[in-house]
């Protein structure tokens, strides 16, 4: 079972999940919390060193009030209640996204994470709050500009390299898969710079439902991917020219 370095989640379906079941909406997130703690798990397990996992996006500001109240008050659960075994587990916690407007106690509960946790070796979890792909890339070209504005950096400096590292990603590499659960297939606005070669997996299942099982069969669907970053495979070329040879 091939397992990438960067896995990244696309966590969706809690709503559709709890309304089949004629729960709330807030029960189907407080299931998907449950099925980030085992997430979690598995990737310490399965040795995966980094995992980003799309909590909240930018947009999400837009759902009733009363259901933004009860996400944000789950992130605050989580964080207070799992940060501890987080740290035991040496998980190292980085939270990617826009920190502006935020309310002081959900800000300080970000920090809070961060802090605890910077000096951990073991998985990477980097949970996209207040993230949105188009916003982030906004903010890198406000920053490089601001640079050569400033005198500090030149344009004809600025090469792909620095523009990665100038995201709220720069310290951690792209992922080599994205995963989506509830069977959409886009990418609605999540790591649009960094996903240029990353390996599209959706799956059917809601995001409540996500188990062990379910990523091992993700991990055994990515080891069939040839990754070639845009070149031609060696044996592809042996093939052609051995076609050529032979006159097929």
């Amino acid at each position: 079972m091939a397992i990438p370095r960067h896995l990244a989640v696309i966590m969706d379906g809690n709503g559709r999940w709890a309304q089949e079941r004629k729960l709330t909406r807030t029960q189907g997130h407080r299931q998907g919390v449950v099925a980030v703690r085992e997430i979690v798990s598995n990737a310490i397990e399965f040795n995966i060193e980094y995992l980003t996992l799309f909590a909240f996006s930018s947009e999400n500001w837009s759902r009733p009030q009363s259901e933004v109240r009860d996400l944000l008050g789950l992130l605050k659960l989580f964080i207070n209640k799992d940060l501890a075994t987080l740290n035991k587990q040496n998980v190292r916690v980085l939270v990617i996204g826009s920190r502006d407007g935020l309310e002081s106690d959900i800000a300080a509960l970000l920090d809070k994470a961060e802090r605890r946790t910077q000096e951990n070796t073991g998985l990477t979890l980097q949970i996209a709050f207040n993230y949105g792909a188009r916003h982030e890339i906004v903010d890198m070209v406000k920053s490089l500009a601001h640079e050569v504005e400033e005198g500090r950096l030149t344009a004809s400096a600025i090469d792909e390299a620095l523009v990665s590292q100038s995201l709220y990603t720069g310290s951690v590499p792209d992922p080599d898969v994205i995963l989506r659960t509830s069977g959409e297939q886009r990418l609605s606005n999540f790591l649009l710079w960094q996903a240029a070669y990353s390996e599209f997996i959706f799956v059917d299942c809601y995001w409540p439902d996500f188990d062990r099982q379910q990523l091992e069969l993700a991990l055994v669907e990515y080891g069939r991917r040839n990754r070639r970053f845009g070149r031609v495979a060696v044996d592809d070329v042996e093939l052609n020219q051995a076609a050529l040879v032979s006159g097929g």
